[in-house]
């Protein structure tokens, strides 16, 4: 593990070289392009640059109408407020017709921080991945997420990418390759695998390493793809461990922790125990406080999956 950025950082970077590189790259704001980093973008190329104000409904709307007519289009707000505010017109709009908008929510998860509940999207994955053509990617790091918007890009359809204010260590591999659908083992381990997103994935990491010291070997797997899921990954996990665990800076349902669980659910594998937040919303505080408190750093990630494993007797 190297360098801490945020992955909003690399988003707004990814960005700027996809204008660089296509023409056809419109990007949308809800004002608050300088926290989403689409400003790199606004100020490169304004006549591609649309600022729709305080209206994210709206902005979608029009993001839609952009993809119709040919263009790719990049739609962006808070995570909680893209999702939330927007449903309907991503729903009908961008989803149903299977349009080439790209949605980044910013800012997502408890990380957000102190302006606590009302801004902590703990469901926005969930909300995503239940839409039919909608791809959900939630990348763990800087190379990560560079690599996956451009992918993002790439793809035909209509895309969720999930964005954050935390900043994480790299993580990913010399020339890793980030692919829809694919997952990467980022450490090996016979007895638990934990398959981890986002900013989870670093924690992961180290609760293995404080796992290995009680006797416990931990496989480490980086999800990004939430939709699609890389089924077959899942499945030879759930067959080589005694205990599959899911780790997401989101509620446990509906989100990584419920893809899993479907693909296990549908034969004879391994156990499985999610780690995220439970049927509960956040509160005003600083990240740090918030991931101690809903049990998503590393010791505690460790704690709970070693409880886990003491149950299997």
């Amino acid at each position: 593990m190297s360098p801490m950025e945020q992955t909003r950082f690399a988003y707004g970077e990814a960005l700027l070289e996809l204008g660089q590189e296509r023409s056809d790259i419109v990007v949308l704001d809800a004002d608050l392009y300088n926290s989403t980093r689409t400003v790199l973008f606004g100020k490169a190329f304004p006549e591609r640059f649309l600022d729709l104000g305080i209206a994210e409904a709206d902005m979608v709307s029009t993001g839609a109408g952009l993809a119709a007519s040919g263009l790719v289009a990049f739609c962006n707000s808070f995570a909680m407020f893209l999702t939330g505010r927007c449903y309907d017109q991503i729903r009908i709009q961008v989803a149903y017709p299977s349009l080439n908008v790209k949605l980044a929510g910013s800012s997502a998860g408890l990380t957000q921080g102190p302006d606590g509940a009302s801004h902590q999207s703990l469901e926005d994955v969930a909300l995503m991945r239940i839409l039919p053509h909608m791809t959900v990617l939630v990348p763990a790091d800087d190379v990560e997420t560079k690599q996956a918007t451009k992918a993002a890009a790439a793809h035909q359809g209509p895309v969720y990418l999930r964005l954050g204010r935390y900043p994480t260590p790299t993580i990913s591999p010399e020339g890793y390759q980030f692919q829809i659908g694919k997952g990467v083992e980022l450490r090996p381990g016979r007895d638990i695998a934990i398959i981890a997103c986002g900013i989870m994935v670093a924690k992961a990491l180290e609760a293995a390493e404080l796992l290995a010291k009680q006797g416990l070997q931990a496989r480490v797997i980086n999800m990004a793809s939430v939709k699609p899921l890389d089924r077959a990954l899942v499945e030879q996990a759930g067959r080589e461990a005694k205990l599959v665990v899911t780790a997401e800076e989101h509620s446990i349902i509906g989100g990584l922790g419920s893809a899993v669980a479907e693909v296990l659910a549908e034969g004879n594998y391994a156990p499985l125990w999610r780690i995220g937040t439970r049927d509960e919303f956040g509160q005003s505080a600083s990240a740090d406080e918030l991931l101690d408190h809903y049990g998503l750093t590393g010791p505690k990630v460790a704690a709970q999956i070693a409880a886990a494993w003491a149950k299997l007797g």
